[in-house]
């Protein structure tokens, strides 16, 4: 296993195609065969790959080509710069494949963009290179001298490593006149001497003989070895032993314990005495069955001496003699067939791996890998699974190879790392399992744009703020990672032209803070509202945009302003007031606005001084100046009254209004304007105020001839008029209404109905209670609305009807 985890990780290092082209040359097609002779030298021409595949050097270079073997036994090695396929080192046949005849190397040779790859065949040439050995330099054979011509006796054949014509082709003996050799050849095919008599020996002649038996080879040159051949000649002896069975066919399981009894033969000779005496021994035993088995020499039994393994040897043929004292034996074949059992686990080989896989990319090759059990028949059988739970499926191809590729698409944002195990199991009994984990990571790729949390955001400032000051934040996060995640924030272009926003914001790009960049004034910008972009530094780059409103808050700034009565310093507009006024008449209302909004625009109205306390009284909430109380003829004719006009901020700001109240009998008493309006200078002295009082005679004069005029021309027209149920007589003074129409901030407009006295002749007006209507179709209440801004000029009108 460690070794397999330092493969994985130099397969790390290569890098597949993200499309699976498919497997041109795997499958039905058949493998390349290429050869070369065993004892080549390493770093030998093997054949050139380019040319093979049809690939130009620099294709051939680009495509990534590599040569890969069941569990990586490298015996070749490729130049890439050439594409020539060399030997990597020396190749001995009979150390790769022993007696198994063609010797084949089998080979992969993969090709990584795209993938691509086809088998290939190595076979390694035999050469005569090694001759025939005798296990037994001197065999002794014992004949008996009764035996007739023709008889045949086994002797032990000679061992030769080669394979085919390089191996034993024939065994000749030594001339001589009783004797020759044939050459046999077993079931397996390996070939031994057989030594016949051609003429009956006489022991007292000659009671031995000394050959040689030569095994010679097929090679060219041939190749031979020899041993000495003692044949004893031995008296009369009429009877050899007999097996039961010439053949014994057994079964053994390769799990079988030493000293595990396989088989028991027997043999019986009719003679008696030393004659029928049998002993048992291994006959013509080569090496491995010699290391493997052994014969209890008086029972016949067969045990084992070391442990079977299927996969290297999967049979065994032993002769077995079975000799009598008198120098005559018999023979018998044993075929020891080994069964196979589940002793191996199956073995997994990495051929090449890949990670990070990119995310979104179609199917996509993941890793190669070869699976192999030792085992044969079910044992050897694999089955090759992965969890269900992945995107990921195994493919089949040829010769046991398994492709895994991304089943769909991968999302990192949903899962950046698949555990992945490769579980392979074979079909024995009982089972065995092998496992490879590995670990998948998943690369990112910039498919997901930013998003802001909020697809709106509602920012509130102070007006009057300092400039720089931070107002708020926006903020997005973007689902992927590394700098596909890195989000920058931007002021995008506003829609209103007319907008200066780069003078009013700015946002810092790396945080999305935001700053106003001048003070602002809710009288002059109430709110405004722009877009911000919040875009990542992925290839190509994605964004999105949230909506920010600014709000801006009004702070109290503004003071009251008095729209009525004018504060110009010019003169002063006096209010007149008959001493027949009943309590709670009205006399003026001030008027004031505030540019502020809210509370800070709240206002309300408190007479701070009046030149006599007690006699008039201002609403708090419409500043509406009325009369507290009846008026009497101690009450002095001038009163100065200053009123204070504060709104409701904090902290609060105020304005003060000063009024003019002038007593009078009657609208016919003249108008004399108060000894403040005069300079201070003027008041002191008396002909300057004569002369004020003579010019105001005459003013009012004038202008109570004027009003009689126009009321007399009003009367001729509608003789019958009246309003609020005063009745005018017939006669040069029909009734007459004051209106003064309520605009700016006055609740209402009012209409004075004046009327003369049917039985005056002094020519005083009679002030009856004032006539509310409504002002272009609204209706106005005593109390002023509260909230309201007022702009407009303050005016009213005196009308005579």
């Amino acid at each position: 296993m460690e070794a397999s985890r330092k493969f994985i990780c130099r397969q790390r290092q290569v890098l597949f195609s993200f499309l699976l082209l498919g497997f041109s040359l795997a499958g039905a097609a058949e493998p390349r065969r290429y050869s070369v002779v065993e004892e080549t030298e390493g770093s030998s021409f093997v054949t050139n790959l380019a040319k093979d595949l049809g690939l130009e050097q620099r294709e051939f270079f680009r495509r990534g080509v590599r040569v890969v073997s069941r569990g990586n036994k490298l015996h070749l090695q490729l130049n890439q710069e050439t594409g020539d396929l060399l030997l990597n080192e020396k190749l001995d046949r009979e150390n790769l494949c022993g007696h198994t005849e063609p010797c084949v190397l089998r080979f992969q040779v993969l090709l990584e963009s795209p993938l691509e790859f086809f088998q290939a065949d190595l076979q390694v040439t035999d050469i005569n290179d090694h001759s025939p050995v005798f296990l037994d330099k001197e065999m002794l054979v014992k004949v008996s001298e009764s035996s007739p011509p023709g008889t045949t006796f086994p002797l032990k054949n000679a061992e030769d490593l080669d394979v085919g014509q390089n191996n034993i082709e024939s065994y000749v003996i030594s001339p001589n006149s009783y004797f020759r050799v044939l050459t046999r050849k077993r079931s397996d095919g390996r070939k031994y001497p057989e030594l016949v008599l051609d003429k009956a020996l006489d022991r007292e002649e000659e009671p031995e003989l000394r050959l040689t038996l030569t095994a010679l080879d097929g090679g060219s040159p041939s190749k031979s070895g020899t041993a000495l051949v003692y044949v004893e000649v031995v008296d009369f002896n009429d009877n050899a032993p007999e097996f039961e069975q010439p053949f014994y066919r057994v079964q053994i399981s390769e799990d079988s314990p030493i000293g595990f009894l396989v088989v028991k033969v027997s043999a019986t000779d009719v003679d008696t005495g030393i004659n029928g005496e049998i002993s048992y021994s291994l006959f013509q035993a080569s090496d491995e069955i010699s290391k493997t088995f052994k014969v209890d020499s008086l029972t016949g039994e067969i045990r084992l001496k070391k442990q079977l393994d299927f996969e290297k040897l999967h049979s065994y043929e032993i002769n077995i003699e079975a000799r009598d004292a008198g120098g005559f034996s018999g023979k018998c074949t044993v075929l020891i067939q080994v069964m196979d059992v589940n002793d191996h686990a199956p073995e997994v080989t990495m051929s090449a791996f890949t990670s990070p896989i990119p995310e979104n990319a179609p199917e996509t090759v993941v890793a190669l890998f070869s699976v192999l059990d030792l085992d044969s028949e079910e044992n050897g059988k694999i089955s090759c699974s992965i969890q269900d739970d992945l995107p990921f499926l195994l493919k089949s191809s040829v010769e046991n190879f398994y492709t895994l590729l991304t089943e769909r698409p991968l999302d990192r944002e949903s899962r950046a790392e698949y555990n992945i195990t490769i579980t392979v199991s074979d079909l024995g009994t009982p089972k065995r399992t092998t496992q490879l984990k590995m670990t998948v990571l998943v690369s990112d790729v910039n498919d997901n744009a930013p998003t802001f949390t909020q697809s709106s955001y509602t920012l509130f400032v102070r007006e009057n703020n300092s400039p720089a000051l931070h107002i708020g934040s926006v903020s997005a996060t973007d689902r992927d990672s590394g700098t596909n995640a890195q989000v920058t924030y931007s002021l995008l272009p506003p829609q209103d032209t007319h907008l200066p926003l780069a003078s009013l914001v700015s946002i810092n790009a790396d945080n999305g803070h935001l700053f106003a960049l001048r003070s602002l004034d809710y009288e002059a910008l109430q709110a405004f509202e722009f877009r911000v972009g919040a875009t990542d530094r992925g290839s190509p780059a994605l964004s999105s945009e949230a909506l920010v409103r600014v709000l801006v808050l009004d702070a109290n700034d503004n003071s009251p302003f008095v729209l009525y009565p004018l504060q110009n310093g010019s003169a002063p507009c006096t209010e007149l007031v008959p001493r027949v006024a009943e309590p709670g008449y009205l006399v003026t209302k001030v008027v004031a606005v505030d540019s502020d909004s809210g509370q800070n625009a709240w206002l309300s109205f408190q007479l701070l001084k009046a030149t006599e306390p007690g006699l008039f009284g201002v609403w708090a909430h419409n500043g509406e100046v009325r009369t507290a109380r009846l008026l009497s003829e101690r009450d002095a004719a001038k009163h100065r009254l200053l009123v204070l006009v504060k709104d409701n901020g904090e902290p609060p700001r105020s304005a003060t209004a000063t009024l003019h109240v002038l007593l009078v009998d009657g609208f016919s008493q003249p108008y004399l304007p108060l000894p403040e309006a005069a300079p201070a200078q003027a008041q002191a002295d008396s002909l300057t105020v004569y002369l004020v009082v003579a010019l105001a005679s005459v003013s009012s004069l004038f202008l109570f001839s004027v009003l009689l005029f126009v009321a007399v021309r009003l009367c001729r027209r509608s003789r019958a008029a009246s309003v609020g149920g005063c009745s005018v007589p017939e006669g040069p003074f029909p009734g007459h209404l004051v209106d003064v129409s309520g605009i700016g901030t006055l609740s209402q407009s009012y209409q004075y109905e004046v009327c003369l006295t049917g039985d005056s002749g002094t020519g005083e007006f009679k002030f009856l209670k004032p006539v509310l209507r409504n002002i272009q179709g609204h209706s106005f209440g005593p109390e002023m609305e509260e909230n309201s801004n007022i702009r407009n000029d303050f005016g009213f009108s005196l009308q005579l009807k």
